[in-house]
């Protein structure tokens, strides 16, 4: 199947390819139903002349979706530079005693580490295997190392290097339910979501068999679902409500089924990571007297966010630290999966780097600040987040077009374009483009909401030139691999 739409796609731009690019275009929206009522917005310019071999609606506004990103990670690495890296560290009032023990509590402290977490560094395609605690084991054994025997105060998950802002304007109400929507947090763990594995019973009747992985059990679990015979239905239904820590679990799974799993974020990371090293302790055989807390950095009610609260002291002994992987490492990931919460941190890390206030506001207004630089007016795009999640974002083709030039004509081109997804290789194109000419020369991000589908980057030509594009479509009411096919095709013909 996959070869028979390789094969039509080749032969749509054989037909196309004796016309003109801006009329083969034109005849590409035409021939698909989903595209002709769709809003399309496309800008093509050719990066060594300058010349702009195609636009249709460059300056109206569209949501972007992850195009988002494109704006976030090229902020990020020419603010932060590659090598930046971030530190997680636990610490004590003072140094354990002679007796091994901590008079007071311990303080795991969030410097903003998006990859606490199994993720494979330097990026690489493939699930995500092993132990997603890994980090955590890792500072319990160096506390453990340091011949601590007793915490008298318990642990407390401290994320107050950002601002505690987990969500952004502009998000769906059901967005932070699921991994995708995550609570920003300077104190991230395995992506701030954790696995329910649902299973049927052993015998009809029974309730279905549940697991967590982590094997950590942060939410309570109202489980409704009943194991039904072989063949049967499987119809599982979940609910949490905000800021609830209690799951609700309904409807039926049939015997022998596979199963479903429901991967759900966490409703209050620092805590969740608190109680991770407080269960990592005991396992190492360290005895810890209190329970698990949260602390966090809350805005005051002010439109001044320079009056936020400060962050909370870091000082002490330190007894663990652990350092992250290169910054340009996790830009890598964002950009080519389309992480949401590791934009989110990226825009806060600029923010608290630059303007020493870990907030989502004073990361909006430094992207406002690089895309000046850029040459892009202020009214020519509104942005809410930095991931591309929130509705509100309107940006225009030709904006992001600017953007695109800029980073391509500064000293950080080669780095910022390997962080671009490459068309049937990997990433979120790793299934697009196909054994096609156009696979492997075309570096660009993928966007993606409810009847919005973007993708903007670069096609490197045979001849050694280069273009950069931006197609963003909003209110298509078809098929979205329809519209991405397309986009697609639209490629092939800016190559040739």
């Amino acid at each position: 199947m996959r070869g028979r739409r390789v094969a039509l796609v080749f032969a749509m731009a054989l037909q196309l390819s004796a016309a003109s690019l801006p009329e083969s275009i034109e005849k590409l929206l035409a021939a698909s139903a989903a595209a002709r009522t769709a809003f399309w917005g496309i800008q093509i310019v050719d990066l060594g002349s300058g010349k702009t071999l195609y636009e249709l609606n460059p300056d109206r506004f569209f949501v972007p979706a992850s195009n988002t990103k494109l704006f976030t990670t090229a902020l990020a690495l020419t603010r932060l530079g590659p090598d930046l890296t971030f530190q997680t560290r636990v610490l004590a009032d003072s140094p354990p005693d002679a007796d091994g023990r901590i008079r007071g509590a311990l303080r795991l402290v969030g410097g903003g580490d998006p990859n606490l977490s199994a993720r494979a560094i330097p990026y690489r395609m493939g699930p995500v295997t092993g132990n997603p605690l890994a980090a955590i084991d890792d500072l319990a054994e160096q506390v453990a190392g340091r011949g601590v025997k007793r915490i008298d105060g318990g642990i407390v998950g401290d994320d107050t290097w950002y601002l505690w802002q987990p969500f952004a304007e502009g998000w769906a109400i059901d967005d932070p339910q699921y991994e995708y929507g995550a609570p920003v947090s300077a104190l991230t763990v395995n992506d701030n979501a954790v696995t329910l594995g649902i299973r049927p019973g052993a015998r009809e009747g029974d309730p279905a068999a549940l697991a967590w992985n982590p094997p950590l059990e942060y939410y309570r679990v109202d489980n409704r679902i009943r194991t039904v015979s072989a063949g049967g239905e499987r119809s599982i239904r979940f609910r949490r409500d905000p800021g609830s820590l209690q799951v609700r679990l309904w409807g039926s799974i049939p015997l022998r089924d596979r199963g479903e799993d429901l991967v759900l974020a966490i409703e209050d990371p620092a805590l969740y990571a608190a109680q991770a090293l407080r269960q990592a302790l005991e396992e190492r055989g360290v005895s810890v007297g209190g329970g698990a807390t949260a602390l966090h950095a809350f805005p005051n009610e002010t439109p001044d966010l320079a009056q936020a609260a400060a962050p909370a002291a870091v000082s002490g002994a330190e007894l663990a630290r652990r350092v992250s992987a290169p910054l340009i490492e996790d830009l890598r990931i964002t950009a080519k999966v389309s992480q949401n919460l590791h934009a989110e941190l990226a825009l806060r890390a600029v923010a608290r780097a630059r303007r020493n206030l870990g907030s989502r506001e004073a990361g909006i207004e430094e992207i406002q600040a690089f895309l000046a630089e850029a040459g892009v007016e202020p009214d020519a795009y509104n942005l809410a987040d930095g991931s591309g999640l929130a509705r509100l974002n309107l940006i225009t083709p030709a904006t992001v077009v600017k953007s695109l030039r800029f980073m391509y004509a500064s000293p950080a081109r080669e780095n910022w374009i390997s962080l671009l997804p490459v068309g049937g290789q990997d990433g979120t194109l790793s299934a697009r483009f196909g054994e096609s000419a156009v696979a492997r020369r075309v570096h660009a991000k993928t966007g993606s909401l409810a009847h919005v589908s973007a993708l903007s980057g670069y096609v490197e030509r045979p001849d050694g030139g280069w273009a950069a594009f931006s197609i963003l479509v909003n209110n298509y009411n078809g098929r979205a691999a329809e519209v991405r096919g397309v986009m697609d095709r639209i490629c092939t013909l800016i190559m040739e």
